[in-house]
């Protein structure tokens, strides 16, 4: 069965298994959680696959310490408490940056929203002007928080990531490919 999942556990090391048509075997270590993962073809021998990571072992050993010590790792592990102060950060920095870029990019945001989000560091309503910004954005350098903002703000202006768009983020902040790459590290 195509897309199967299954799991085992290799050296103390559980492995999500997902058996589907490709034809060769690859792993990698989930950014949030370090949960291993196994992309398997679909004939191919549980031994083989057990063989294969016990072989990668050191890597995913070392995958996992990086995640962890990185700020997502940090992120998956926080406290209430402890998201209730990257917040307060967060919020204390926004509206200044709003401020500053607003008049740069021609545009005016509405209501300013801020949440633990897991997949996005931002999001922009250009019917409303609604921008909502995740507190998350604490635990990286400042420069990150900025780029994230200036990006919500430009959605004001152009709704999508075509040409138009990023030719807005390179007027407005040319470093904005480095913030970005420290955010996908």
């Amino acid at each position: 069965m195509t897309g199967a999942v299954s799991g085992i556990v290799v050296d103390g090391v559980r492995v999500r298994i997902r058996r589907k048509q490709v034809k060769t075997l690859r792993i990698r270590v989930a950014a949030a959680d370090g949960q291993v993962e196994a992309s398997v073809p679909l004939g191919m021998p549980a031994a083989h696959v057990i063989d294969f990571v016990r072989a990668k072992m050191p890597w995913i050993r070392a995958q996992q310490e990086r995640l962890a010590a990185s700020p997502q790792g940090t992120a998956a592990r926080a406290s209430k408490e402890e998201v209730a102060a990257w917040r307060t950060i967060v919020e204390a920095l926004v509206p200044d940056l709003v401020a500053k870029w607003e008049p740069v990019l021609g545009v005016r945001a509405g209501c300013l929203a801020y949440r633990n989000m897991t997949s996005r560091w931002g999001s922009c309503q250009p019917k409303t002007g609604r921008i909502c910004i995740n507190v998350r954005l604490a635990l990286y350098p400042p420069e990150c928080l900025e780029y994230v903002v200036v990006h919500e703000l430009a959605h004001l202006r152009e709704p999508n990531h075509g040409p138009r768009f990023h030719a807005l983020l390179d007027a407005a902040l040319p470093n904005w490919r480095a913030a970005e790459r420290k955010l996908r590290a």
